[in-house]
């Protein structure tokens, strides 16, 4: 019978090797231990990733979530960090070629590209697909940030960089973020609220002012003539908000009152550096 192995203290040394234990990250196991403690030796790290189960609970779980949010920041941060003077252009899905809206829409894209802008839209059919339709066949970048939606919106096929995001709250970022104005198109409740979103930050001065550009007179008197009898009538808003908002019909008048505005923006940071 073999004697137990002994170490230079005298005590019993385990029959196993430790290079024969299994590892759990930092705590090893005697073979036996598993089957004492009733447990399947530890996967490695790559039997984990690639293991096929089903869905965790966690992936539903609000931390996760964060990580997800987190994650479209990080990835529409660096896709667009480098476009450039850009605007962005909101408008309805629902517009189709020979409206009035995309031909406006293309028009302006168009114009856009060749003032050296990137064109900016939600990625989707409608006015989008307009405004990104003109940039990019004017040689402009032409730039989507498409949303999940319950109905699948599909991306239009004029883009040259397209980012696609699963919240709301992130892609709005990105329309404000990398922005030198904003041009709304006729459009519904998503056209609204990009609207009245950029007209909140600006009016709270939680951005700088840019130029906040409605196209199609006709389309959007009924909403200005409301807030100029009820809303500025109800003390809710005062006289000089409305000045946020221009109207024109107009495609080169669009391009005029930006160029307008980034070179009132360009002297006023001169005349900061100089003073």
């Amino acid at each position: 019978m073999t004697e137990p192995r002994k170490d230079e203290r005298g005590e019993r040394v385990p029959d196993a090797h430790p290079l024969e234990r299994h590892r759990r990250g930092r705590v090893y196991l005697h073979p036996r231990a598993a089957e004492l403690l009733r447990v399947r030796p530890a996967p490695t790290e790559d039997e984990r990733l690639l293991r096929r189960v089903d869905r965790p609970a966690e992936m539903d779980s609000d931390p996760w979530r964060a990580l997800r949010i987190l994650s479209e920041f990080v990835e529409g941060f660096d896709a667009l960090a480098a476009i450039g003077p850009a605007v962005s252009v909101f408008g309805s899905a629902r517009a189709h070629e020979g409206d009035l809206a995309y031909e406006l829409g293309r028009q302006i894209g168009a114009r856009l590209a060749r003032a050296g802008y990137a064109v900016i839209t939600g990625g989707g059919p409608g006015a989008m697909e307009a405004a990104n339709r003109g940039c990019h066949e004017a040689g402009g970048l032409s730039v989507g940030c498409n949303i999940e939606l319950p109905y699948e919106q599909r991306l239009n096929p004029y883009l040259d960089l397209a980012v696609e995001f699963r919240y709301f709250f992130a892609r709005k970022t990105m329309f404000v973020k990398y922005a030198d104005a904003f041009v709304i198109l006729p459009g519904g409740f998503g056209t609204f609220d990009e609207l009245f979103e950029a007209l909140t930050l600006i009016q709270t001065h939680r951005i700088e002012r840019f130029p906040v550009i409605l196209v199609g007179r006709d389309y959007w008197a009924g909403l200005l003539d409301w807030m100029r009898t009820t809303v500025l009538g109800e003390d809710a808003i005062d006289a000089d908000h409305l000045d946020l908002i221009s109207v024109t019909d107009d495609p080169d008048e669009v391009v005029a009152l930006i160029a307008a505005a980034s070179e009132q923006r360009a002297n006023g940071a001169n005349a900061d550096r100089a003073g």
